[in-house]
């Protein structure tokens, strides 16, 4: 399946992604994943790590020492190189967690412009790139590989009322289509017997709400 996560900063999306399949693969492109070390949150289930880099190396194949390998996205071509090592070569990921899609949107971005203003041709190829990046690692839940497993990372804004994944043109209003599920996380604190707000739980919303959007097949 493929999943759309998005929450405010800090709230646990990245935690929570490490609980999907393993091996996994994650494109780091905030640096959180330094301070993942186990499957969600104090599990104490670790999880071992290997970076890569794409531009220098050859696809991480299993071998049992490790159960997720990062590669940090600091440029748009890490994020080509990858899909096209995930379609070309072999491997064995489950999961693919893409974090955040709203940064990799913005290496996009930068790639497409440079230092210059976007231009209204920019940003129709931006809205291209993107479609096809986005597109292009959702299906690779239904080619022929090992991949079962994606999950699409985003910042959230408030936007005519309700809570929506941050991105800027219209994939904003499409991307919760291209989805399986788009949920929205969010913390909550439970009483103790002194009524005081003491137990924190997280909550990832996924039935379509007036305040979020979410929903699922």
């Amino acid at each position: 399946m493929s999943v759309l996560i998005h929450a405010p900063s800090k709230e646990g999306k990245s935690t929570l992604a490490s609980t999907a399949p393993t091996p996994m693969l994650v494109l780091d492109a905030e640096g959180g994943w330094k301070f993942i070390q186990q499957r969600g949150f104090r599990s104490g289930r670790p999880l071992r790590r290997r970076t890569w880099d794409p531009l220098t190396e050859a696809v991480p194949q299993y071998d049992d020492t490790w159960d997720v390998v990062v590669v940090k996205v600091t440029s748009w071509q890490h994020v080509q190189l990858v899909y096209q090592y995930l379609i070309t070569q072999p491997h064995q990921f489950e999961t693919l967690v893409v974090d955040s899609i709203t940064e990799i949107q913005r290496r996009c971005k930068a790639n497409l412009r440079g230092t210059e203003q976007m231009q209204m041709q920019h940003w129709g190829e931006l809205l291209s790139s993107m479609d096809a990046v986005i597109r292009g690692f959702r299906d690779l839940t239904l080619l022929d590989n090992t991949i079962r497993c994606v999950v699409f990372i985003a910042e959230t804004r408030l936007k005519e009322g309700k809570w929506r994944p941050y991105m800027q043109g219209q994939i904003e209003t499409s991307l919760p289509y291209w989805v399986d599920a788009c949920g929205y996380l969010y913390t909550t604190w439970l009483p103790d017997e002194q009524g005081q707000p003491t137990a924190m739980m997280k909550n990832l919303q996924i039935e379509v709400h007036q305040q979020y959007e979410a929903g699922n097949r």
